[in-house]
């Protein structure tokens, strides 16, 4: 699995960092992710547009876990019957995410992260600037890609499914 996730994180860097500018942080880890598992609409980002910027440029969870957190639940939808349960492990592997990307990243929150308001005048312009997309946000894209793409593995995926159920 190691080279397709490697796959996966260049075909992320591709669209995230191509200078057209127009796919976000959130948009790219959804479509990635999407792709490799089968899920959502191949080529849609629109189900992650609005949360770029830690939601709409607010400021708040990384659009990298979020768009991660839509293409598990569209995963766990897809792959598990019963809602409720598909519900919980969608939640808990996202939480597994978060834990992750806080211990590699020291946030989550996407302010935190890059140290900008967006969302104040001048702030798209200031973070396009100082490069943070090309550098910090990009790992952090790679960080949620990596921690949940194995789960494409149908091993990986039902040891994970076992392991919330049981402990639920």
């Amino acid at each position: 699995m190691p080279d397709d996730v490697d796959a996966l994180v260049e075909r992320a860097r591709a669209l995230f960092l191509d200078r057209s500018l127009t796919y976000g942080c959130a948009e790219a880890t959804y479509l990635v992710l999407c792709e490799a598992w089968g899920v959502g609409e191949p080529g849609d980002s629109s189900p992650a547009m609005a949360l770029n910027g830690g939601v709409a440029y607010s400021g708040a969870t990384c659009g990298a876990i979020t768009g991660a957190a839509m293409a598990l639940g569209l995963l766990a939808g897809q792959r598990i019957e019963e809602h409720k349960a598909a519900k919980r492990v969608a939640r808990e592997l996202t939480m597994r995410l978060m834990d992750e990307f806080l211990a590699a990243h020291g946030a989550t929150d996407c302010r935190d992260l890059i140290g900008i308001d967006l969302r104040a005048p001048g702030g798209h312009r200031a973070y396009l600037r100082s490069g943070a997309w090309e550098g910090p946000c990009m790992r952090q894209v790679e960080t949620a890609i990596r921690a949940v793409a194995p789960l494409v593995e149908p091993g990986a995926w039902d040891a994970a499914v076992r392991e919330v159920l049981r402990a639920g």
